[in-house]
């Protein structure tokens, strides 16, 4: 068996989808072919190659750790003074292809949670006391591990009161208003019941929690290891065992009737990975990228099951079930919130994750919108539907309704065809570069839009937000470069400007008598703009900022572990527009609408409100203090839904396909009408026509006096 020659490997093409069986993985050969092979992957391959050293170790060590036990349930500090002889030798280990570090942490993690198994039941036998002033801290980062067994049963008493009083409290809020709107005579069930009734289901969540605790295989814990190692590479860089490759960014939408999402297991988490459009999840703005899912229940008054350490394909077959149906997700939001999220199981509807337009009316004058959800492509032909082709369309039906200027709604997309970002930008600018492509090797390559033909030469509004990325970052930032429209939204967008692709291991191995290896998906590429900056981290600057409830907290790119660095290289060869006298004015205009909206100034205070609870590590295990809280919080939330009052007083229109005799269909109709709706009580949206209004009324003012001259 021997290592073939990677170089020659023709990582171009992108794997998409593969067929895969599922093979052992407690060969302890196989795992140090496994350590071997992608060292030396990386090393040849990734975008940015590290120093395999002792900081090198040290990072590792330090992830590895806190991706096995994130909470600190389970290890003593005993443990980790064991471990910490090998802080700075795993780079040796990871040369001389040794597992000695992960066997010694993985038989004492086992023992340790075998520990837990024996005593968590005697604790949930004593009722507990919620009258006496107890907190525990939850910042578990900054918490020491226990020191002994004592300490350790210690703790574990805290956090399941915590549980118990988090479900105690629940059930009586459930339970009163019942109380005021049931007008039958019921009894009420007694504190000591409803303790006791919290305590039996935090028992049987911690049963299903160490059966599927139990279920988890010696390859499961390695993966952890080795993604340990890849990761320090940057984020995007996720080796894959061949078991969790059908559950890679799990689509629990479509065939499977799910909630609309990818979901991601990382660290002992379920992540929010991609909201696939049209799912209920888009369509009902129930959760964003980054959200992660804590628990899972059935019903709003079940106690949700604990899905930190199950199988990504457990979790998700908690989650899916048949169209129609319920499912209760625990979220602990991007911003540290904590809340229970319904979503109904639905399908995605494909027409949603297209392209589509509104007319915007204005006394007299007439505006176009346009959202783009994602850049949508078939790869094995161009020729089809794709978001260049239809972003053309729309321009070309708003052109025909005489707009007198466009938005682009690119929020909340998170990229897809770089061709498709290219083809767009195309549409508004003569010809020239619009991104610059950095590869491996320091190979650079300029892509450019060869039409001189422009479709749209009026006012233009590119509008984002924190979860724009990729190739909407691409398109807004070429624009921006070229002077050719005002970027409007958050502070800046996702700041992802890397390609990754995904490659089977088993390509580089001639000989190979261990089966599927699994794969691993690598950084090979970087973004630049035209002007030389990367799109890496920094993302897309707005020119004109919208508060919102994330404005004080880091999203995105920045926000996660061992990200590549902003960096820039020579601009390309290109022209930019020159800037309108009138340009600066139209932003001086909106900063000062912004400044006196009674709704932005709103939400601004939430976003603050947002920054102070992420912050707050500490939670009272007294009934009265938790609960007092609790209505705090509320009533802080409750003072946010004024939000939910604005309404615009535009009038927006949705434009039909210009196809004759074709009818539309009723669910189309409902859903196209549900659109306009909410755009309707848009506050983004309608700043953003309050910017292209002063920008098409400069324009004329301009027009104007050039005719009269």
């Amino acid at each position: 068996m021997r290592l073939l020659g990677i170089l020659a490997s023709g990582i171009i093409s992108i794997v998409i989808f593969f067929q895969l069986s599922v093979n052992k993985f407690d060969d302890p050969n196989k795992d140090k072919l496994l350590v071997e092979l992608i060292s030396v992957v990386l090393d040849r391959l990734h975008y940015d190659p590290k120093i395999i050293d002792d900081d090198f170790s040290k990072s590792v060590y330090d992830d590895y750790i806190k991706a096995i036990d994130p909470q600190k349930r389970f290890l003593l500090k005993s443990d980790i003074e064991k471990f910490d002889q090998y802080q700075f030798l795993i780079d040796d280990q990871i040369k001389s292809s040794s597992t000695d570090f992960f066997n010694l942490t993985y038989e004492t993690l086992i023992s340790r949670v075998n520990d837990v198994e024996s005593f968590y039941k005697e604790i949930l036998k004593t009722p507990f006391d919620f009258n006496i002033d107890e907190t525990l801290n939850i910042d578990f980062e900054e918490l020491d591990y226990a020191a002994d067994l004592s300490d350790h049963i210690a703790i574990w008493r805290k956090r399941l009161k915590l549980s118990t009083l988090d479900g105690f409290v629940t059930k009586k809020i459930i339970q009163d208003e019942k109380g005021v709107s049931d007008d039958t005579e019921k009894e009420l069930k007694s504190d000591t019941d409803l303790e006791s009734e919290s305590r039996e289901s935090i028992l049987n969540n911690l049963k299903d929690f160490f059966v599927f605790n139990d279920d988890l295989e010696r390859k499961d814990w390695f993966s952890i290891y080795l993604n340990s190692i890849v990761n320090q590479f940057d984020p995007h860089t996720v080796y894959l065992a061949p078991q969790a490759k059908d559950v890679f960014d799990q689509n629990i939408s479509g065939k499977f009737q799910g909630i609309g999402a990818r979901l991601l297991k990382k660290n002992q988490q379920v992540e929010i990975a991609e909201i696939i459009i049209g799912g209920p999840v888009w369509r009902d703005k129930l959760l964003n990228v980054g959200d992660l899912i804590l628990g899972v229940s059935q019903t709003p008054d079940e106690e949700p099951v604990d899905i930190s350490i199950m199988k990504l394909t457990d979790a998700v077959d908690l989650i899916k079930g048949e169209k129609g149906t319920k499912v209760y997700l625990m979220v602990k939001r991007v911003d540290g919130g904590i809340e229970q999220v319904e979503i109904t199981r639905d399908i995605v509807e494909l027409e949603e994750t297209y392209a589509k337009s509104s007319l915007i009316f204005q006394d007299s004058k007439k505006y176009g919108f346009i959202t783009l959800p994602s850049f949508y492509i078939d790869f094995n032909d161009y020729g089809q539907r794709n978001a260049a082709s239809d972003i053309k369309k729309e321009i070309i039906k708003l052109k025909n309704e005489n707009v007198s200027g466009i938005i682009m709604d690119l929020r909340g997309n998170g990229g897809g065809s770089l061709k498709t970002a290219v083809d767009i930008t195309g549409f508004f600018i003569d010809q020239g570069p619009v991104v610059q492509v950095k590869s491996i090797g320091g190979r650079k390559e300029v892509l450019k839009d060869q039409d001189s033909s422009i479709i749209w030469d009026g006012p233009l509004i590119i509008l984002v937000n924190e979860f724009s990325a990729s190739a909407s970052e691409i398109l807004a930032a070429a624009l921006q470069d070229y002077n050719r429209a005002i970027i409007i939204g958050s502070k800046q967008t996702y700041g992802k400007g890397t390609v990754q692709n995904l490659l089977s291991l088993n390509q580089f191995i001639s000989g190979n008598t261990h089966g599927e290896l699994g794969y691993i998906k690598l950084t090979t590429d970087k973004f630049y703009r035209i002007s030389g900056g990367s799109t890496q981290l920094e993302g897309v600057k707005s020119d004109v900022v919208f508060p919102n409830r994330y404005s004080y907290i880091d999203i995105g790119e920045r926000d996660l572990d061992n990200p590549l660095s902003w960096d820039q290289i020579n601009s390309a060869q290109y022209a930019p527009l020159a800037r309108q006298i009138y340009y600066d004015k139209t932003l001086e205009n909106s900063k000062n609408r912004i400044s006196k909206n009674e709704f932005f100034n709103i939400i601004d205070e939430q976003a603050r409100w947002v920054k102070e609870r992420q912050e707050d590590k500490t939670v009272s295990l007294n009934y009265n203090i938790y609960k007092m809280d609790l209505d705090n919080t509320k009533k802080e939330t409750e003072k946010f839904k004024k939000i939910d009052d604005f309404k615009s007083n535009y009038r927006f229109e949705w434009l039909r396909d210009n196809v004759l005799n074709e009818e539309i269909p009723d669910e189309i109709i409902e859903r196209r009408n549900r659109w306009v709706e909410d755009l309707q009580k848009d506050l983004y949206v309608d700043e953003a026509i309050n910017i292209l209004g002063d920008l098409s009324s400069f324009n004329l003012n301009r027009l104007s006096l050039k005719n009269n001259n």
